[in-house]
């Protein structure tokens, strides 16, 4: 049976006007994307069997795109069509973000850095750089690879944050492990560079370290 062919309430497109997008499953919200499904499969039962296929919503968005071409029923079009998708959502993060002050939304503070770092597959420490009012000036992925106290430069920063005249820094960097838990190594660096920036009377107020599905904040820990 087509989708067409379902009850009005029960049609993706027509539920979600009549009911709004929180109401729809995955699947649900996945069809009303992909349009179209395959021979003998609905869209629904193309969205379903992806994301089994692809352990849910969040492996389906973040498989690179060989993999991604790969299964049945999508293809290049549809990847750079997700991709645009995640884009824009990013960007939505930001401009909420940049309208008012970071620390009365910590919410957006982590959707946002989790937004930018979570799916990657190496380490990568980032900085969010505020204003003396504590709006958003600028994000900027500072460092890559396996981080340590020798490979985060805590003058680069200080450089960096003079440039942008930012009086106030939220750091952030994921763990790939997917375990969110500081490290002793993620200890020294936030209080080097907390050091560093002081001379400049430039506040670190908060380091977030982004696992799976799990952030975990320095300053809610009593870290900083």
């Amino acid at each position: 049976m087509s989708i067409r062919d379902w009850p009005e309430g029960e049609r993706p497109r027509e539920k979600l006007l009549l009911l709004g997008s929180e109401a729809l499953s995955d699947a649900e919200l996945l069809a009303i994307f992909l349009r179209v499904g395959v021979k003998g499969r609905s869209a629904v039962d193309l969205a379903r069997d992806l994301l089994l296929e692809f352990e849910g919503l969040r492996g389906l968005l973040e498989a690179d795109r060989k993999r991604f071409c790969a299964a049945h029923g999508i293809g290049e079009a549809t990847y750079v069509q997700l991709q645009a998708v995640l884009e824009m959502s990013r960007r939505h993060l930001a401009c909420q973000l940049s309208r008012g002050d970071a620390l009365t939304s910590p919410a957006l503070v982590r959707a946002y850095l989790a937004s930018r770092l979570r799916h990657l597959g190496h380490e990568e420490f980032a900085a969010l750089f505020l204003d003396t009012q504590h709006h958003v000036l600028r994000f900027e992925s500072l460092f890559r690879g396996t981080l340590d106290s020798a490979s985060v430069y805590p003058r680069e920063v200080a450089r960096r944050a003079l440039d942008l005249g930012a009086g106030a820094i939220i750091f952030a960097h994921n763990h790939p492990s997917g375990v969110a838990e500081p490290s002793d190594a993620d200890r020294r660096i936030t209080e080097r560079l907390k050091e560093a920036l002081g001379l400049f009377d430039i506040r670190v107020l908060d380091h977030f370290v982004i696992g799976d599905g799990e952030v975990v904040s320095f300053a809610e820990r009593g870290l900083l």
